[in-house]
């Protein structure tokens, strides 16, 4: 009776949480393109918004939005991260604000565009702008407005499209405008650099109605020693939405729930794009004004990095094997701890909140890469890596058998105790991850046989020293001495250890812990980051949790899709002012490829798959999947009576596996 009445109660909150999604008021709505669009009205301005997007080169955060008068407003900051600046710290890459517009600078029938009202804002990689202006009586034109990144050179564009919708001609005059400006010599790692904003296309206009005028402006940075080359805009537009389009069709997930849908596939713009080309050679880089050219244990090595391989992207792949590698430089016969980041072009270290766990994240994320990735050729140049760093950490374990380290990868912002719950879970998985990689790459089976055994004993030790209740909840303590709940008791959850899951999902999905908002870090705050959240729901899918993880995924993927703040996941709040870090997105993604399709790598060739299809959804699929050396598809029907029907088809859509299974249950499938 009482499991009834519990049961009831779920399925009443969860109706209420999804009743709340659907009437909650959203800026934002879908469009056919593929993007999402803010159709402006009266009642939804003045609003402000902000989002980063980049190149090869190049990054801006655009802080746009529409005014009380229905103007549209944007200010640009532009960052140019191989433009090293002094101190050439994690910080040091030349970034300007700027609100030059180069509207205000053409006339329309002799006079400046006035009594802008916009019509509609448009997201897809980047950002489009539709307005109307007068133009004295009877005259009235339509401006489209881009702004994007191009994708190889140190330039960020924007184009406009003038286009008469009045009744009589309009003159459009056009300028010749090119403003270039010289940085201070003292503060440039390269002496002075020259930032150069341009107007293209200027000249006179006469535009009949139904016509059209197209011109663009670019914002760009040089280094003395490099060529300045007049881009053109129309061809950079196009290779930028090349690249969008190709991010967005390949490894595409397709579910009844559009708004999941089109949020899986911009996750995977933001964590595609940050990936910079330097002196180091590619380097994926979180973003955010502030980290550029530059890598982190976390971020890369342990979230972003292992969902590349699934994506099909040869220079994410690149990156992330680069990142390992340069990682690599710093092992050592001294066991001093691994660097938490490798910054200014590889040139230089951070190490400064000490030992975050760092040889646990990357151990983890470098042994889950090199078996999504399939390559026994990055797979020996990354064992060794993989081998020191956990061998380092066997030799931070304490008494317990727990992992030692100085804090964790929240630096020090919240006590971590000194042994947490994330290092040894992380070293947990990262063991399982190394006895299967090894055994792919026909190794010493003792070696596996080892690295199985440590696994074991560290998943008891988990639990012996971890394990306790919290405000009430059967679920851990994140380090001896924690009394609050924390939002971190996901990790074992993700890694698949569900000797507590009932009690942790529970905990994470309470009142205590989530807001709307996602996780709170600890449950006496209001500081969230999106990262617990997203591993959180990656977990509470891992554990067989799916209706409530479907409930509270489209409550997050609604509001950072389609609420005040769009379109990527975020890093934290009030730190950063929810700056739109590009690894967040990957950890966005992997709650589905690891937590809805339950794909785990077991080998150079092989996978566990545990499908989670939610009881509102009757089929899902994953297409273009581009791991364990091959490509391939995976299509999800339910059939009834708690079965489904799970087939796996190569890239010719010859079916690898036809089978129908017990929701729940797991298969290991060979590529």
């Amino acid at each position: 009776m009482m499991y009834r009445i519990k049961c009831l109660l779920s399925v009443a909150f969860l109706y209420l949480l999804s009743s709340a999604i659907l009437f909650s008021k959203d800026y934002w709505h879908l469009n056919k393109n593929g993007g999402i669009t803010w159709t402006v009205c009266d009642d939804s301005y003045p609003h402000f918004d902000h989002m980063e997007m980049s190149g090869k080169r190049i990054s801006a955060v655009l802080r746009y939005g529409v005014n009380d008068k229905g103007g549209f407003e944007i200010e640009k900051s532009i960052v140019w991260p191989m433009l090293r600046t002094i101190p050439n710290n994690t910080r040091g890459s030349l970034n300007r604000r700027l609100k030059w517009n180069p509207l205000e600078c053409i006339t329309l029938n002799g006079r400046s565009p006035s009594d802008e009202k916009v019509n509609s804002i448009s997201i897809k990689g980047n950002l489009e702008v539709n307005s109307n202006f007068n133009c004295g009586p009877y005259g009235k034109v339509d401006i489209r407005r881009r702004f994007f990144p191009s994708a190889e050179l140190p330039v960020f564009i924007e184009s406009y499209l003038v286009k008469n919708i009045g009744s009589r001609e309009v003159t459009v005059e056009i300028p010749e405008c090119r403003i270039v400006n010289k940085t201070d010599k003292s503060k440039g790692v390269d002496g002075v650099y020259s930032i150069i904003s341009e107007i293209t296309g200027s000249g006179t206009y006469s535009i009949l109605p139904g016509d059209s005028v197209v011109f663009a402006a670019y914002t760009a940075g040089y280094d003395k020693d490099q060529i300045m080359r007049n881009p053109d805009c129309g061809k950079e537009y196009e290779k930028r939405m090349v690249l969008v389009n190709t991010w967005m069709h390949d490894l595409s997930f397709t579910c009844p729930d559009s708004a999941i849908t089109r949020m899986f596939a911009f996750s995977k713009i933001r964590a595609c794009e940050s990936i910079f080309w330097t002196k180091a050679g590619p380097l994926h880089s979180p973003g955010g004004e502030t980290y550029y050219a530059a890598i982190w244990a976390n971020d890369e090595a342990e979230y972003v990095n292992p969902f590349f391989p699934y994506t099909g992207y040869a220079y994410a792949d690149s990156a992330a094997l680069n990142s390992y590698l340069l990682f690599a430089r710093y092992m050592n016969k001294d066991w001093k701890p691994i660097p938490s980041s490798i910054i200014a072009e590889g040139e230089d270290i951070w190490d400064g909140a000490g030992d975050r766990g760092d040889a646990a994240m990357i151990a983890y994320g470098a042994s889950r890469y090199a078996l999504a990735r399939g390559s026994r050729e990055e797979a020996q140049k990354l064992f060794p890596l993989i081998k020191w760093c956990l061998e380092y950490c066997r030799r931070q374990l304490n008494s317990c058998g727990v992992v030692k380290s100085d804090c964790d990868e929240l630096e020090h912002r919240f006590p971590a105790g000194r042994a947490n719950l994330c290092t040894s879970s992380l070293y947990y998985d990262a063991l399982l991850s190394a006895a299967y990689l090894n055994e792919s790459m026909n190794g010493k089976h003792s070696v596996s046989e080892s690295y199985m055994k440590r696994a074991r004993l560290m998943k008891k030790n988990i639990e012996n020293y971890f394990g306790d209740k919290i405000e009430g909840y059967n679920t851990y303590r994140y380090y001896e001495g924690n009394e609050l709940l924390r939002s971190w008791i996901c990790i074992p959850l993700v890694m698949g250890i569900n000797d507590r899951a009932e009690g942790t999902v529970e905990a994470l999905f309470s009142s205590k812990l989530w807001t709307e908002n996602g996780l709170l870090i600890r449950s006496d705050g209001k500081t969230f980051w999106d990262r617990e959240t997203l591993y959180a729901l990656r977990g509470a899918y891992a554990a067989g949790a799916v209706e409530k993880a479907t409930a509270f995924l489209k409550k997050y993927s609604y509001k950072r899709l389609l609420g005040e703040h769009v379109p990527y996941a975020i890093e934290a709040w009030p730190e950063g002012g929810q700056r739109h870090l590009s690894a967040e997105s990957g950890l966005y993604a992997r709650i589905i490829t690891e937590g809805i399709f339950g794909i785990r790598p077991a080998g150079l060739r092989s996978f566990e798959l545990l499908p989670r299809l939610p009881e509102e959804w009757d089929n899902m699929s994953l297409e273009r999947i581009f791991a364990f050396g091959s490509e391939f598809s995976i299509y999800v029907k339910r059939i009834c009576n708690g079965k489904i029907n799970l087939t796996v088809k190569d890239k010719n859509g010859k079916i690898l596996y036809n089978e129908n299974l017990k929701e729940g249950e797991k298969i290991k499938l060979n590529i």
